[in-house]
Order: structure tokens, then sequence, then C-alpha cells
């Protein structure tokens, strides 16, 4: 039978890519996408919530009801992790982050707000929804400031690296395997 990526075939690579080329990556998914699902957990337990997102350099940013669940969880463990994934054909497609960090809930006026808030494509929504335009939403914004990313890619087996590349914040400018990440083992 004929195999459409061989490439897959056999124990996946362990080369790191360097940071330049993984920052470069990651930044591609976050800009590609718009969808995440953020897991935030509280006195109720863990919650997984689908959310539109929006992002400036390794910030991600959303939009939320002051009294939903998600912030409910937030204020009580502002620790979180949200998913961004690519839709998935097959292997060779498989593209995703996972990213951790802790959630800030600003509020108009706060001085972060406006750093992050012009980020924020509130617009089309608003006409989506025939609200007016020269009246922005005044609901809280959270950012989640990335402190390490898993990214996932499978393609880049083709290139001879590690389908599972780490990024840190504070990370060595190689892209190097730090303590606490797992390199990819099969």
């Amino acid at each position: 039978m004929p195999v459409t990526n061989p490439w897959l075939a056999g124990p996946a690579p362990r080369e790191r890519l360097d940071r330049a080329r993984l920052t470069e990556r990651i930044l591609n998914l976050l800009s590609s996408q718009n969808m995440c699902v953020l897991a935030t957990t509280g006195p109720d337990g863990p919650l997984a919530t689908p959310v539109r997102y929006f992002h400036l350099d390794f910030a991600v940013l959303f939009t939320a009801a002051a009294e939903s669940p998600k912030m409910r969880n937030i204020a009580a463990d502002p620790r979180v992790s949200i998913g961004v994934f690519a839709p998935l054909v097959g292997q060779a497609s498989s593209r995703g982050a996972q990213i951790f960090g802790r959630a800030r809930v600003l509020l108009p006026g706060e001085p972060s707000f406006g750093r992050y808030w012009p980020a924020v494509r509130w617009q089309s929504d608003h006409v989506e929804r025939s609200r007016p335009l020269d009246e922005p939403p005044s609901g809280p914004l959270v950012v989640v400031e990335a402190d390490r990313i898993v990214y996932t890619e499978h393609w880049l087996r083709r290139e001879g690296y590690a389908p599972r590349q780490f990024w840190r914040r504070d990370g060595p400018p190689t892209g190097a395997v730090l303590p606490g990440d797992q390199p990819e083992t099969s």
C-alpha cells in the first residue's frame, strides 16, 4: 500500500528548532486561528471553555462577561492553560500549542488596558450583532501572557526536527530543552 507521508513512520526526531524559528511558527499559528480552549479551575473543579481570542505577540486576549463561570474561576485561581490548534486532516497536519500563564483581568481606564485593547477586533462582532460601532464593549479584557508554550507540529519531522517543541518566556536563544520539558520519544 502506498504511504502518503513516509517520514511519519519510525521514531520521531529529537532535534530542537532555534528560538527564532520556533517563535515564528508559534506566532504564525496564533495569527492564523481565532478560537482556543481556555482551561481554568475553580471551586466547582476544572472548566474547559471555547473562546474566541486575539493575540498581541505572545499574549492571548479575550473579552468575557464578568459574571461568567470562567471569570469566577480566574478570580479563584489565575493560572490557566490555553489550547490553540489548526484544523486536523491527518497526522501530517497536526499543529497546535498549549499555552501556560496567568490570566489578568483588565478594565477600561487601567494603565495596561490601552496597551492590549487595540489588538481586540470587536468591530466585526458589533456589526454582526447590529450594535453601533461608536460604542465599544465596556466589559473586562482578559490577558494571558505566555510563560511557557508546548508547540506541536508533525510536519517538522520532514525537516528532521522533533514534532514537539518547547518555548519559555525566559528561555535560552537556542530552543534547547529545559528542565521540566519533556522531549518527544515516539
